[in-house]
């Protein structure tokens, strides 16, 4: 009897220290806890939530909300990026010709001066944009007397028969190519500039036969007549723009600075005998005007990049011409 009743004494202890029951009755309730001898109650929170999932927002929400703070920012002012333009050249606006006459106008003055023969030095001649002034410095460069149409007017000179000689003999090479070239070329640029009325290899072949008649020997072409000549047919293979640069500038520097030329020679040498070089058929200011307006018409369909180069090639044109002109007073 006392072992039974130890036993029974043994289960029920065991029992008692048993995990405790839980009675959940509500979301937020008491619940009982029962233990075999004992019991007594608890509270809990029970949260009663479907399970949240996270995923990426929709396009649509997130420009509504951006529209949203945009229109929260209209009333404030809005400060506009300034654009930028490139700084024209003199002349752009008319074209190609006028752009060149005012590299023979800067060439002719540095800082207002006119440039004596002393000025600056041939090296310096090849040192491209915008017009800066590094750049019109070095154009200014290839000035020396009478490079600019040739007219000489920077310092007095007086001309020789054997120096305008060969002056008459290297202008004729020079007229010569740049016609045999615009006439002979396949280039379609170059057909605009047939049969100008400027032509003056005609007029200088009957000079230099009248010279001829009164003794006097007509020499070769010299260095500075061939050097150009050179440059000339090379240009017409590589650039059509390039090579029209030059072939405007001749005549215009010819009409422009040649009546000087002629003028002096006349007084000095020819007792007023007028050379066929210096007459034209017809009005040889209109004849310029139209192969102007071809030149600027072409010129439009050029880069800026050949336009540039265009302008650079005209400094070049006076630096070659200016050689040949100091011939007249070898």
């Amino acid at each position: 009897m006392m072992r039974l009743s130890c036993f029974c004494q043994h289960l029920s202890m065991d029992a008692a220290f048993k995990s405790p029951r839980f009675h959940p009755t509500a979301s937020f309730s008491h619940s009982q806890v029962s233990f075999p001898f004992f019991s007594f109650q608890t509270q809990y929170l029970t949260v009663n939530k479907q399970p949240t999932i996270l995923r990426c927002s929709n396009s649509s929400t997130i420009s509504s909300t951006t529209n949203g703070n945009n229109n929260n920012m209209a009333g404030l002012p809005v400060k506009k990026k300034r654009k930028r333009y490139r700084k024209q050249y003199p002349g752009e606006n008319e074209g190609i010709t006028e752009e060149m006459r005012f590299v023979a106008m800067r060439l002719r003055n540095i800082k207002g001066k006119k440039v004596s023969s002393d000025s600056v030095s041939d090296s310096e001649t090849d040192t491209e944009n915008t017009p800066s002034d590094q750049e019109k410095e070095e154009d200014s460069e290839t000035v020396k007397n009478g490079e600019n149409g040739g007219d000489g007017e920077a310092e007095t000179w007086s001309p020789t028969m054997e120096g305008f000689l060969k002056y008459l003999v290297d202008s004729k090479f020079v007229f010569n190519t740049i016609e045999r070239i615009v006439d002979e070329s396949d280039d379609v640029a170059y057909a605009y500039f047939r049969k100008t009325g400027l032509e003056r290899s005609a007029g200088l072949s009957k000079d230099l036969e009248w010279f001829s008649q009164r003794d006097l020997v007509v020499p070769e072409p010299s260095n500075p007549g061939v050097s150009y000549v050179n440059y000339l047919e090379e240009l017409a293979e590589k650039s059509a723009p390039l090579f029209l640069s030059h072939f405007y500038n001749i005549y215009f520097s010819h009409i422009a600075g040649g009546q000087v030329i002629a003028r002096k020679v006349s007084d000095q040498l020819l007792e007023g005998t007028e050379l066929e070089f210096y007459k034209w058929e017809g009005d040889v200011q209109e004849s310029l005007k139209d192969v102007r307006k071809n030149l600027n018409m072409l010129g439009e369909h050029w880069s800026r990049d050949d336009r540039n180069k265009c302008l650079k090639e005209a400094a070049k044109s006076f630096k070659f011409l200016g050689q040949i002109v100091r011939l007249i007073i070898l």
